[in-house]
C-alpha cells in the first residue's frame, strides 16, 4: 500500500490514506412500505452518525419496498458526483415483501462479500441464530461504495458504527487510487 509512513501499523495507515479525501458524501435511502420521514428512525440514525463522524449527507430518501421504486433513487444516488458511499436500510429479510436485497446487488459491479458475512457474525453476538435470516450486503456500483442494511435501527446501529464509518474513508482511498491514474 502507497502511503507517506510506512511505520505505522495497517489499520492507521488505512485510516491516514483514508483521511485525505476529508468529509465524503452519503446518500441514505431507506425502503419500507410502513415508514414516513418522521418515523424513519433508523435513516435518521445513519444521517446521524454520518454527520456525527464528520462526513455529509449529501441525498435523503425514503421509497416503498419496490424494485421500481428503488431502482431510480439508487441509479440516482450512483449517478450523483456529491456521493461517496450509499446506504441502504430496509429490505434484507425473507418475506415476500422484502426486495431491496435482489435490486441492490443487481446493481454492483463488485461485492464486499466481507461486509455481510462481519455484519452477520456481529449480529449473531447479538441476536444469536437469527442473523442468519439478514441478508446485509456491501459493494461497488458506478465508482461509488454501496452498503444495504436490514431496517432496524439497532441492525442500522451495528453496520454504522462497527463496520461502515470506521472503513469509510479507506474503502474510498482503495476505490480512488488507481481511477486517478488512468
Amino acid at each position: 500500500m502507497d502511503t507517506d509512513q510506512p511505520n505505522l501499523p495497517s489499520f492507521q495507515q488505512h485510516q491516514t490514506a483514508g483521511s485525505r479525501f476529508g468529509p465524503l458524501g452519503f446518500a441514505v435511502i431507506t425502503m419500507s412500505d410502513s415508514r414516513t420521514p418522521e418515523t424513519d428512525t433508523s435513516g435518521q440514525f445513519i444521517k446521524d452518525a454520518v454527520t456525527a463522524a464528520g462526513h455529509r449527507v449529501a441525498r435523503y430518501a425514503l421509497v416503498p419496498d419496490e424494485p421500481q421504486r428503488i431502482r431510480p433513487e439508487l441509479e440516482a444516488a450512483l449517478d450523483d458526483a456529491a456521493v461517496a458511499i450509499v446506504v441502504t436500510n430496509g429490505g434484507t429479510g425473507i418475506s415476500l415483501r422484502d426486495n431491496a436485497y435482489e435490486t441492490v446487488v443487481a446493481r454492483l459491479d463488485k461485492r464486499l462479500d466481507g461486509f455481510g458475512e462481519l455484519f452477520r457474525m456481529l449480529s449473531y453476538s447479538e441476536i444469536g441464530a437469527a442473523a442468519m435470516l439478514s441478508r446485509a450486503v456491501g459493494g461497488v456500483a458506478s465508482g461509488r461504495i454501496v452498503f444495504s442494511l436490514p431496517g432496524s435501527t439497532k441492525a442500522v446501529r451495528l453496520g454504522m458504527e462497527k463496520l461502515i464509518l470506521p472503513q469509510a474513508g479507506h474503502l474510498w482511498f482503495e476505490l480512488q487510487k488507481h481511477a486517478q491514474r488512468k
